[in-house]
């Protein structure tokens, strides 16, 4: 095996073309050498239409990037690990919790790594605002995460449908900020599930959650949002309010500002990947994966208006 760790991307839409690209390109240690997808054609690069031609007929490739709807992206990692490929999961890693254990399973006796990513958990403020609450008490938690669909998946029926988590996507990434920032394990006690009547997959979601503390926790996840974008965790503390905000990019201490950097959480991501690789190790943490899961199994359902794109 080459020591530059050779990059496949497999599915290449928005996300693939507008972070791991450009994440990968500022990777020591790594490198993009194909692209597979049926129907985007990127410019310089070998092009597979899907993970089996790239298997057989493309160029040696050390890891797979999978970036494809998570309803299908069991099977590809699996064949990927079949064939002596590393893989990284795009967020969240499947469609279900189930599938995930016979890929890790399956890593562990190939000797290769496994990495689902959340990729929130690397933004620039979610180590100082763990390392800023593990000393006080929190008294209460609010989560605002909101934002337009059409702006972040347009044109990509697939997140409504069945097993592609709506709304959902983009809270998980709230929730694997709490559960990195958070002292305890969580639970969910309640959800409120807003389906559209043309739609699988939710479109809004209210959570209450908890810890073993009774720690009251709200979260409010929202794909209707137009205009400015919120993504926001307001942790009220015996030493008053700690807050980020741009989706972990911004950190307060009260009217403090602790912290405001420029998005770099996908290059983080790709280091981390490079070192898994390098030490022979897999990362695979559920726990945000499993609080949606158990939303979906708590959550009552309620219909809303029709969903186009």
């Amino acid at each position: 095996m080459s020591d530059l760790l050779r990059i496949a991307i497999v599915g290449f839409g928005e996300i693939a073309r507008r972070q791991h690209v450009p994440a990968i390109a500022k990777t020591s240690g790594a490198a993009l050498v194909a692209v597979a997808d049926p129907a985007q054609t990127p410019p310089g690069l070998p092009h597979f239409r899907d993970l089996q031609e790239l298997l057989r007929d493309g160029p040696e490739i050390d890891a797979v990037a999978l970036c494809t709807p998570p309803q299908i992206r069991h099977a590809q990692a699996a064949a990927a690990l079949a064939a002596g490929k590393h893989v990284l999961l795009e967020k969240p890693p499947g469609a279900t919790v189930a599938e995930l254990s016979p890929l890790i399973a399956a890593a562990h006796q190939a000797g290769r790594t496994l990495f689902a990513t959340w990729h929130s958990r690397y933004a620039p403020a979610v180590g100082p605002a763990r390392k800023l609450l593990a000393g006080r008490t929190i008294n209460k938690v609010t989560i605002i995460w909101k934002e337009d669909v059409r702006v972040w998946h347009p044109g990509q029926a697939w997140i409504f449908e069945a097993g592609g988590f709506g709304v959902f996507d983009p809270g998980i990434n709230a929730l694997s900020i709490l559960t990195e920032i958070l002292p305890r394990p969580l639970l969910v006690r309640s959800a409120m599930l807003d389906f559209p009547s043309n739609r699988e997959a939710p479109i809004a979601a209210e959570l209450e959650l908890t810890d073993e503390s009774g720690l009251p926790i709200r979260a409010e996840f929202d794909f209707r949002q137009t205009g400015p974008q919120t993504w926001d965790i307001l942790c009220e503390t015996d030493a008053g309010p700690v807050t980020l905000s741009k989706g972990g990019r911004q950190l307060r201490d009260g009217s403090m500002l602790v912290v405001d950097a420029a998005d770099e959480e996908y290059p983080a991501l790709y280091r981390r990947f490079v070192a898994l690789t390098s030490d022979g190790k897999s990362d695979v943490d559920l726990v945000p994966l499993q609080l949606v899961a158990d939303s979906f199994m708590l959550g009552r359902r309620r219909l809303v208006e029709a969903f186009e794109d």
